[in-house]
């Protein structure tokens, strides 16, 4: 990941504000023979530090040879292409603006009761807000048998590299330009620009 200064996230706490808005990653090993790469939800353990907990179907845990060393788990949180069009006339360079974190430690398996009750926190996670949200523990037997073809993994993360390349360079006016643009189809990266904004404006 380029390492340019004004694009550089170092605090933790931001780390892992991205990880709970955006618990989608991809964790990659470079098992004996290649790289490998497993794409699944993260729950983000709350305490010191940065920990989070995954599954992987069987017996992905053993094609990433998870344990025997370190992994690469990418968090990405909103992006997309900034037009050029809405800067001013004469500036003809577009990029792409992204939130976007790289973690790296070496990951545990965890036991099998461990592994269930991770898979109840994360379900749990993403339905206590729904209407007629469901749970693990609505039928038990079941589900602690469909959890046994998963093998459930921890990481402490022993250091990232994150960016937030969000329009830094660009004058305040032009900043304000893009977050109106991109509000009509991707209000998410346009409220990362605020608040990317307003960190610059504290400083």
């Amino acid at each position: 990941m380029r390492h340019t200064p004004r694009y550089l996230m170092t605090d933790p706490g931001e780390v892992k504000r991205l990880i709970r808005n955006h618990p989608w990653a991809a964790f990659i090993s470079p098992a004996a023979g290649g790289l490998v790469a497993s794409h699944c939800p993260v729950l983000l353990e709350e305490g010191e530090g940065i920990t989070i907990a995954t599954h992987f179907g069987r017996p992905d845990e053993i094609t990433h040879e998870i344990g025997r060393h370190e992994v690469l788990v990418i968090v990405q949180g909103p992006h997309d292409y900034v037009s050029p069009s809405w800067y001013a006339p004469g500036d003809l360079v577009p990029t792409w603006n992204h939130v976007t974190a790289h973690l790296y430690g070496v990951p545990e398996l965890l036991s099998d009761e461990e592994n269930y009750a991770m898979l109840a926190r994360i379900t749990d996670q993403f339905e206590h807000h729904r209407p007629g949200g469901r749970s693990l523990s609505e039928d038990e037997e079941g589900t602690r048998r469909i959890a046994r073809g998963t093998a459930g993994i921890r990481l402490h993360v022993k250091r990232f590299e994150a960016r937030a390349k969000l329009s830094q360079n660009k004058q305040p006016e032009v900043r304000a330009g893009v977050i109106a643009e991109l509000e009509s189809h991707n209000p998410a990266l346009a409220e990362q620009m605020r608040l990317a904004a307003e960190l610059t404006a504290r400083r």
